[in-house]
């Protein structure tokens, strides 16, 4: 199948491009937001091709894998097709609803002809998807490999824009954290985090993955402070290391992480307590990583994912 996809969710796009599918990924001249091509930083298998957006209409394309709401129109204007009525599509949310929770209508809501899957079981009781059927594919990451070490007695975090998205991303939090162990901090646009927060954290700016994977691996403990996201995989990659986590138990992070792997609660004191057990006690860390690694690979494994895939695929498609 050709399948068209934006370069969205870098993580996300990464797995599901590892598929035995032809990937289209739309390039414009500025590699803006509509049009970033092939991801600079992550690793993507030559079946992911760039494709200059004003090309597209000469492009057969089986399937459009939409995941943003403005890309219906992008997709008809580009393609000379319609999704959902002239080509099969399909609309990928990785987001939780926003503002008024309980009574927020997905942007599909009133549309019957696109699919909407979710990524998280969260997602899906979440939303309110009206009209628009609905289905649950979980995520899927490509193995990096039981990289753990924990030489360093240091927590990780990975946010992106961690001082926009203070309370989303429980910024907010990790002086909390940081009393109980020196804090390191992956991300983008996090070189300001230290000043803002007004302690002294390490920050790593934009790394490609793997060097990140290497990096969070030698750190003793992987901190998950998220208020409010749909599942951040960052979560499933450091488990998938072999990391011991310690995360909010907010949205899909209760599902994500079993007891053996790490420590999930909403009380805060439970949670520096834990991060302070493991940073004094490596071999703790090592065992609970292992266990993490095992059920982050038994749930979600890049096999699962592409499988799940692939027989949606087969039925919105006919193939």
């Amino acid at each position: 199948m050709r399948i068209l996809a934006w370069h969205v969710h870098g993580s996300w796009m990464t797995s599901f491009v590892h598929g035995a599918h032809d990937y289209l990924v739309p390039l414009t001249p500025d590699r803006g937001p509509d049009g970033r091509g092939r991801a600079q930083t992550y690793p993507w298998p030559q079946a992911a091709r760039e494709v200059p957006a004003d090309r597209l209409r000469d492009e057969d394309v089986d399937l459009v894998v939409l995941q943003r709401p403005d890309e219906i129109e992008l997709a008809a204007e580009w393609l000379g097709r319609r999704p959902g009525k002239d080509v099969p599509a399909v609309y990928v949310e990785h987001n939780t609803p926003k503002g008024d929770v309980p009574a927020t209508l997905h942007p599909l809501a009133e549309r019957d002809d696109i699919p909407v899957v979710h990524v998280t079981h969260f997602n899906s009781l979440f939303w309110d998807c009206g009209r628009a059927p609905t289905r649950v594919i979980e995520h899927g990451v490509v193995d990096p490999g039981h990289l753990y070490t924990g030489e360093l007695p240091r927590a990780a975090v990975v946010v992106n824009e961690p001082i926009r998205r203070e309370r989303v991303a429980g910024t907010d939090l990790l002086p909390r954290f940081a009393e109980e162990a020196p804090l390191d901090v992956f991300g983008m646009r996090v070189t300001g985090l230290p000043g803002h927060l007004g302690i002294p954290v390490g920050v790593f700016e934009d790394l490609p993955q793997a060097a990140m994977h290497a990096e969070l691996a030698r750190r003793r403990v992987y901190v998950h402070p998220y208020r409010w996201t749909s599942l951040g995989l960052s979560l499933i990659e450091a488990m998938m290391i072999g990391m011991p986590v310690v995360a909010l138990a907010a949205t899909e992070a209760v599902e994500a992480v079993p007891p053996e792997a790490g420590v999930v609660s909403t009380r805060v004191g439970v949670l520096t307590a834990a991060l302070d057990a493991f940073v004094g006690e490596p071999e703790l860390a090592r065992q609970v990583g292992k266990t993490a690694r095992a059920a982050a690979l038994a749930r979600y494994g890049l096999d699962r994912f592409l499988a799940d895939w692939d027989r949606l695929i087969a039925e919105l498609t006919g193939g």
